[in-house]
């Protein structure tokens, strides 16, 4: 065994035990543990964490903990290190089964998600790994799989504010491009003719727009309604409040701030 002492920075307190918080951490290890493996020991999921300084040296998650390092962990930073890219070149998502809501509107403002009720952890682990895509998740076990490379723990409950959450973490609003894919199948839309979806939509609509749009896969047909008006609003107040930093106050604010009592 080898015992180590760990001090996190403020913003990543809420993973630990009550017991733990407030002060600097000292914790025995196996001496074949990596640094990974005493972090999320301690309940910190590695997706979670930006950078890590041990003895006052950056080092990686797979580093081999020693006897006395002190080890110094930092949260994640806004759009650092995000390689899951879908061939559009947007960060690609894939929400549990407790975020329908947030994936409805990551959907809606144009970014590629992928949720069903019904899947399990076992199956985001393996789509996230083999389609590239950030698992988002209340989970936090789920989030220390190894096989998940990005992911991110959601920290608020309401669908909007964690639209504006996810949005602050990647950095998403500059690249939104609302009502561009299908709210129910994640598929893009494609514009049609009016004639076309004449006796598809509702006869007041077909009177009143001339603007059409419909997805290939569940055949819907969309307009800008009252309702899109709303969500219009919606979608452009969450992501100019992302991109000012207008967000949670329990998402990290300060990189360099650390919890140590």
């Amino acid at each position: 065994m080898v015992t180590a002492t760990f001090s996190f920075e403020s913003t990543l307190v809420v993973f630990l035990a009550p017991a733990l918080r407030g002060h600097a951490i000292t914790q025995r290890c196996a001496d074949t543990a990596t640094v990974k493996h005493a972090v999320e020991a301690l309940g910190v999921p590695h997706t979670e964490v930006g950078c890590v300084l041990v003895n006052g040296e950056p080092v990686a998650l797979d580093r081999r903990m020693q006897d006395g390092d002190d080890v110094r962990v930092y949260s994640t930073t806004p759009g650092a290190g995000i390689e899951s890219r879908t061939v559009s070149g947007s960060t690609a998502f894939i929400a549990d089964s407790h975020l329908g809501g947030l994936a409805r509107l990551l959907r809606m403002a144009g970014f590629d998600t992928l949720y069903d009720n019904h899947f399990r952890d076992s199956d985001i682990q393996a789509i996230a790994s083999g389609e590239s895509r950030v698992v988002l998740t209340r989970d936090r076990e789920l989030l220390k799989r190894r096989a998940i490379g990005h992911g991110c723990y959601v920290r608020t409950l309401e669908p909007a504010a964690q639209l504006r959450e996810v949005a602050w973490r990647f950095g998403l609003a500059r690249a939104a491009r609302p009502f561009s894919l299908c709210l129910r199948c994640n598929a893009p839309l494609r514009p049609v003719d009016k004639e076309a979806v004449r006796g598809r939509v509702p006869a007041m609509a077909w009177s009143r727009h001339d603007r059409f749009h419909t997805c290939d896969v569940c055949r819907r047909v969309f307009w800008a309604g009252t309702h899109w008006q709303r969500m219009r609003k919606l979608l452009q107040e969450a992501l100019e409040d992302a991109e000012t930093g207008g967000v949670a106050p329990a998402l990290p604010r300060h990189p360099g701030h650390l919890d140590k009592g």
